[in-house]
């Protein structure tokens, strides 16, 4: 029996043992895979086979060796593109000379943030350097250009394309125009300039906006050294500490971790001044337009249009917020009761926690890891006929021996992908939540299979003790099945191309089908498959999902206004030129977008670092959030676990991934074409009082 039939017969026999009721210590393979240290077994005549099964990556300078190797093949299909009768087989090779090179490149990027020897890092760097120049280079090859170009200008030929391969040579072509490739040479030169430079101020920001701020010790007054890093005669302050109950502690990190840096000040002027000349260079009104082609909102109008309805429409309601802020403020704070930037998220935090009792330590016991894997496992299983089963990986196949490999299996179609679990802190891995995709899936036509698609997750997760496993709160459970979301969207979407793979789709689309996932995450009749005290076997009650859910209403109107400031500081900096600074045009934005008032001699632009990946695109998140909530509330509110609604989603949502304009996948899923004032609305509803209750009630 061959490996993938051995998956398959498991599959089918898994409701054997995974569903029938468990004693407390007894888990589904997956959840025992996650609440257990993890096994290696030694075999000292196993060779390695290197990192993600890559031969050459059994040591950091087999990145040069893969490099090398990668680039060969790219001068060949390169003669190759360039000869070929203009045709299929055109956007076919151009698939290829991508996949080849982001193969490499996507490897390269995830091990050199994430990988724990500095070697492997540096060489990793490298790769990413080398790899980027050569797509600049290609970018600007005006005879490959030409190939694709010829294939695009006669119509008969285009009319003989399926619309999966039209779509994907429009976006080869797109990629060559915002590169300048129909300038003149003299023009084209200075477009590589320009983008040469952006890279390194790019890089520059993105540093600098993470770095710490220091001040005098004698400053500060001692009882507070306590709060902050000491570095020597300096107290050095590395965030915001917004959660912290003292509000001197919050306002001294506020004021020195937001005071302005002139070098870095004059790095963002510089990157948003050469990003607009980019655009007009190629052909742009601002940077910003040619950022949002493609996209659900397509322009920065309608991007402005959404958030000034957004800010209209919760006017009422953020006032509202400001006002039981304010309250709670003078009631813990009479001597200094007004309302600052400092104290949006701890003030709103204790008004959830004093009306719902919503302690994270009363909810971590019963969700353990091992526990929510096995959640996801069930939902995926029910929605969609798909299995996560854990493998033992190969020598040399992991970076840390705390990764888990899964495998993800289909009932009838057998193995769809993989996923790397890299769920644990660990000293200088970055502490954020991330979705990495490590190579594309795509259709070979050389070897008649499917290039099966493999990512990463990142978390920074507790490791398991020895009386217990790893613990989730409620917000760690959310980030696991929103970070799930865009693993399954890489899995299920079956795309022809690896340029439109999975999550490689606009920005404003990405995020739904992880956003979707939080919805799942917060409905009882999925939660009470798996969330059960790891101790006694109880379940979680259900008055404390409700009063999770409840709790997300309150200052939510505050919480999103937030949002749509920084959406709107965005836009307007990747707009038309502006005659005043970036500070002032934060003051200007603060003051009609969110309402508290602005800090003299702070700059939070220059911590906003969604600046370099997410330039002109920040409003995707509250946009996603909107078609999520109307996907969820259209399709699963009534059985978040129907397999027919599964079904269709995957369909019309997750299989396509770039491939299809994205408003059309929307309109698929929801049988109608949504407009901003849906998007509006969307959102505003779910801030009204007992949304969904009938849900909670309906399981009492």
């Amino acid at each position: 029996m061959s490996p993938c039939q051995r998956l398959l017969s498991f599959v089918k026999h898994r409701s054997l043992w995974t569903h029938v009721h468990r004693n407390v210590t007894t888990w589904s393979p997956v959840g025992a895979a996650f609440n257990a240290r993890p096994t290696r077994r030694v075999d000292l005549f196993e060779k390695s086979g290197g990192l993600f099964g890559v031969p050459e990556l059994n040591c950091p300078a087999g990145f040069q060796a893969a490099t090398r190797t990668a680039l060969k093949d790219t001068e060949l299909l390169v003669q190759k593109t360039c000869s070929c009768i203009p045709g299929a087989e055109t956007v076919e090779s151009f698939d290829q000379l991508s996949d080849g090179l982001c193969k490499v490149a996507d490897l390269a990027d995830f091990v050199k943030v994430a990988h724990p020897d500095p070697a492997f890092r540096e060489a990793a760097e490298k790769t990413c350097v080398e790899i980027g120049t050569v797509v600049e280079k290609l970018n600007t090859n005006v005879e490959l250009c030409r190939s694709l170009k010829d294939l695009l200008d006669d119509p008969d030929i285009v009319a003989q394309l399926d619309p999966d391969t039209r779509r994907v040579a429009e976006l080869f072509m797109f990629d060559f125009e915002i590169s300048g490739i129909h300038l003149d040479d003299k023009l084209r030169k200075e477009a590589v300039a320009l983008h040469v430079k952006l890279l390194d101020l790019s890089n520059e920001f993105l540093v600098g906006s993470h770095m710490p701020n220091r001040i005098a010790r004698s400053v500060i007054p001692e009882h507070l050294h306590l709060h902050f890093a000491n570095e020597g005669s300096f107290i050095q302050v590395s965030g915001l500490h917004a959660d912290t109950p003292d509000d001197l502690v919050r306002e001294i990190a506020y004021r020195i971790y937001l005071y302005p840096n002139a070098d870095l000040l004059k790095c963002l002027e510089e990157l948003l001044k050469c990003r607009y000349k980019m655009a007009k260079l190629v052909g742009y009104e601002s940077f910003a337009h040619r950022a949002l082609k493609g996209t659900m909102a397509k322009t920065p109008e309608t991007v402005m249009s959404f958030l000034q309805m957004l800010t209209d429409k919760l006017s009422d309601r953020t006032a509202q917020d400001f006002k039981m802020m304010s309250d709670m403020k003078k009631k813990l704070n009479p001597r200094n009761s007004e309302l600052m930037p400092w104290d949006h998220p701890f003030l709103s935090g204790v008004l959830r926690a004093e009306r719902y009792n919503i302690e994270p330590s009363l909810y971590s016991p019963y969700l353990s890891l091992g526990a929510c894997m096995e959640g996801l496992n069930n939902l995926f299983s029910q929605l969609y006929g798909v299995s996560l089963m854990s493998e033992h990986p190969s020598a040399g196949e992991l970076w840390s021996e705390d990764v888990r490999k899964l495998a993800v299996v289909h009932e009838k179609e057998g193995l769809l992908g993989y996923i790397y679990c890299d769920f644990f802190q660990r000293s200088e891995k970055p502490h954020q939540d991330c979705h990495f995709t490590i190579r594309g899936g795509r259709w070979c036509r050389k070897t008649g299979q499917y290039q099966l698609p493999v990512v990463v997750l990142m978390l920074s997760l507790p490791h398991p003790t020895k009386s217990a496993p790893t613990l989730l709160t409620p917000g760690m459970m959310e980030n696991l099945f929103h970070e799930m979301g865009h693993a399954m969207h890489s899995m299920l979407g079956r795309t022809r191309y690896q340029h439109v793979t999975g999550t490689r789709c606009a920005t404003d689309f990405a995020e739904v089908p992880s956003i979707l996932m939080e919805y799942f995450a917060t409905d009882y009749r999925v939660i009470s498959q798996f969330a059960r005290h790891y101790e006694t076997g109880q379940p979680l009650p259900v008055s404390m999902v409700s009063r999770l859910c409840e709790s997300k209403k309150v200052c939510g109107a505050a919480d999103i206004q937030l949002q749509i400031f920084y959406a709107v500081l965005d836009q307007i900096y990747h707009g038309k030129p502006q005659k005043h600074s970036t500070t002032e045009i934060l003051k200007e934005m603060q003051q009609k977008f969110y309402g508290l008032p602005y800090t003299s001699n702070t700059a939070w632009q220059l911590r906003f670092s969604h600046l370099i990946g997410y330039g002109a695109k920040y409003y995707s998140y509250l946009m996603s959030r909107a078609v999520a909530s109307m996907v969820w509330r259209q399709c699963f509110v009534q059985d978040p676990l129907n397999r027919d609604m599964g079904e269709r989603y995957r369909r019309e949502m997750l299989a396509h991934g770039g491939a299809k304009e994205p408003m059309l996948m929307v309109e698929g899923m929801l049988q109608r074409r949504p407009s901003i004032e849906d998007f509006v609305d969307a959102l505003v509803s779910e801030l009204n009082p007992n949304f969904e209750t009938f849900i909670m009630d309906s399981e009492s």
